[in-house]
């Protein structure tokens, strides 16, 4: 996002105008919403967009929010933006709401819940007028404030990109294109652009309370720097711009291997653990954002530190698991690494809630499944009976019975698998055959009065095998419906 020379010296709308078209800013879409709240920097966006929007073929829709947080001022704020609308004929959704209310409710932040307060509303604004993006009033400035705030709480490389042209807002199944014209643009220029316009925008007083880590940083932290080098912006934006080029680099990659390695049903995403572990460090952080991104449709509350913690657990034993804010946890199992709130939902099995006796012969009807139960000739039966990973088994009936039911594993289980010679735990039996934690609870169990026949889908107990000396088999074959 450098800035040349040449162009410095252009006028701002000139200026505005190139990095618009630069970024491509500006969809098809006619309607483009402005957050303006009448501060110095709003305020000169709004006035070059007024100056561009024939050039750019939009129309304009200003969005003012009042989040109730400075009494009669905030008033004051929404009352002069009301004007300046009508002033300059363009239509504005001027509303409040309740922040201090909604960041009881959520337990956050107050800085966090008036940012989602307010995008939520510029979200539904944007809606109304068949709008897909909003201009907001972000600068230079607040590009450099945003790099250093990331550093300090300890970002990824994400974060030492500091602010975008544009970028996404998702929350609720909503989302919301953001775009930020003013990004190359300082707040001296904004305050003297609208001063050369006759224009007096609001002050925000709480911008200048210490209170807040951007304040610190805006009206401490900065100067403190610039004693120190009396360039550290242009050191700052500097790492960004390279830190940007890399990103570039970084997200195109990832979106290659995304479709190799990542899979995503419902609302839990699985990495294949093999080729997952292959990928260079940066790429793994990358997906890992990327799988996390796709769940919760931001990573704002997603911390290095969280990132880094996966990253440790890597090649952590099967069965470890990770909480992560959003509700989200990390697994590791067998073969891959599950990210959700709900890593179950991947298992080729439904709950099944209960135990079923199975009709012998005929047909059984479980949540999710469908069991056929046939009565045959050992001569039917043709070579061994299959035992891994098939859902079709064949039992001697006379050893098996035909009083059977199908459940869930319990505590205790035991189980003689084909091919041993004593019986062993069922969950070390699940271990020893990989079949994921997140899974096991799933896994249909058919037992008799006297032990279990059939981990489905694995192996049938040895005691129940068809063999020369069998009269009758049991065929049992389960199909999801």
């Amino acid at each position: 996002m450098a800035t040349t020379r040449g162009r410095r010296k252009e006028p701002l709308e000139q200026r505005i105008l190139h990095f618009i078209r630069e970024h491509r800013l500006i969809s098809s879409q006619p309607k483009l919403l402005v957050a303006v709240s009448g501060g110095p920097d709003s305020v000169c966006l709004l006035l070059i967009l007024v100056k561009l929007c024939e050039k750019l073929g939009i129309g304009l829709h200003i969005a003012h929010l009042n989040h109730q947080l400075r009494g009669a001022e905030a008033d004051a704020d929404a009352q002069y933006v009301s004007d300046l609308a009508h002033r300059l004929g363009i239509p504005a959704t001027i509303e409040q709401r309740d922040v201090k209310a909604y960041q009881a409710d959520k337990r956050i932040s107050l800085e966090e819940a008036a940012r989602e307060v307010r995008y939520t509303f510029l979200v539904q604004v944007a809606k109304s007028i068949g709008a897909n993006r909003v201009a907001v009033g972000h600068t230079l400035d607040d590009h450099i404030e945003t790099i250093l705030m990331h550093l300090i709480r300890g970002t990824g490389t994400r974060g030492l990109g500091g602010l975008q042209p544009s970028s996404l807002w998702q929350a609720s199944g909503n989302s919301l294109t953001i775009i930020r014209p003013l990004l190359q643009v300082s707040r001296e220029e904004t305050d003297s652009y609208c001063h050369s316009h006759q224009l007096t925008p609001r002050i925000d007083a709480s911008n200048l309370l210490l209170s807040t880590l951007r304040n610190r940083i805006r009206h401490q932290l900065l100067p403190l720097l610039k004693s120190y080098n009396p360039r550290v912006a242009e050191a700052l934006l500097r790492t960004a711009r390279i830190t940007g080029d890399d990103l570039a680099f970084i997200n195109k990659e990832g979106s290659r291997l995304w479709g190799e390695i990542g899979q995503k049903q419902g609302k839990t995403i699985s990495l294949d653990k093999e080729s997952f572990l292959e990928l260079p460090l940066a790429l793994k952080r990358h997906l890992l954002r990327m799988s996390i991104e796709k769940l919760l449709g931001n990573v704002r509350d997603i911390e290095t530190r969280h990132i880094e913690e996966i990253m440790a657990a890597l090649t952590k034993p099967a069965g470890k698991r990770l909480s992560l804010p959003g509700g989200l946890s990390f697994y590791i199992d067998y073969h891959q690494y599950l990210i959700g709130q709900d890593p179950a939902a991947l298992a080729p099995f439904p709950p099944l809630g209960g135990e079923f006796q199975l009709k012998i012969p005929g047909e059984t009807l479980l949540p999710g499944w469908r069991i056929e139960a046939d009565i045959i000739s050992p001569s039917v039966v043709k070579g061994e009976p299959e035992g891994d990973n098939d859902f079709t088994a064949y039992f001697d009936l006379d050893k098996a019975g035909d009083k059977l039911v199908v459940r869930s594993r319990q505590p205790g289980d035991r189980f003689q698998p084909l091919g041993l010679s004593q019986p062993k735990k069922l969950g070390e039996f699940m271990i020893d055959t990989k079949i994921p934690q997140a899974w096991r609870e799933r896994v249909p169990i058919v037992c008799s009065p006297r032990h279990i026949l059939w981990v489905v889908g694995w192996r049938i107990d040895e005691r129940v095998k068809v063999t020369e000396d069998t009269k009758k088999v049991l065929r049992l074959e389960f199909k999801r419906r």
